[in-house]
């Protein structure tokens, strides 16, 4: 069943990719006592990921967190190396905090996950974005045509704050 507002987020550990390597953090720990927005991308370095996704949410990092946000965060089911090389790519490791989901823990407990098997990439998470305060879902936003970050995207999160 996928995850829906009002709900509160499971609590399953992720890296946290950093200069410095990778930290082990616990979704409880990382979401309480704040506002957060989560990023869900089908993978690192993909077109529509690198190209419009992630930069709407740099480019719009001061707005956002002008109206509240302590962090935002993007969230892929790879593993913590290849998030630590996207964040240096897309120039963003000083706007973002970027979350490795290497086996898909956390996005299948959300009931995000979708099988991209036939373009060789096996199960990945769709493409969303939420608002999350401490812990519970406020605005969720799940991306239904491919190749776009047009419902999750970053002025859309705006609308919503």
């Amino acid at each position: 069943m996928t995850i829906s507002i009002g709900d509160r987020l499971p609590d399953v550990m992720l890296k946290k990719a950093s200069p410095e390597g990778a930290e082990d953090v616990g979704t409880a720990d990382f979401f309480a006592g704040r506002k957060v927005v989560l990023i869900g991308v089908p993978g690192a370095f993909t077109p529509t990921c690198s190209n419009d996704h992630v930069p709407g949410f740099a480019e719009n990092y001061d707005a956002i967190r002008a109206r509240g946000v302590d962090v935002i965060a993007v969230l892929a089911v790879n593993d913590h190396h290849v998030m630590g090389a996207w964040a240096r790519f897309t120039g963003a490791e000083d706007k973002l905090v970027f979350l490795a989901d290497g086996n898909g823990q956390f996005t299948s407990a959300l009931g995000l996950e979708t099988d991209l098997s036939k373009a060789g990439l096996g199960t990945r998470s769709r493409r969303f974005s939420m608002l999350v305060e401490d812990g519970v879902v406020k605005e969720l936003n799940i991306e239904e045509a491919r190749g776009q970050a047009v419902t999750s995207g970053a002025a859309r999160i705006l609308e919503q704050l």
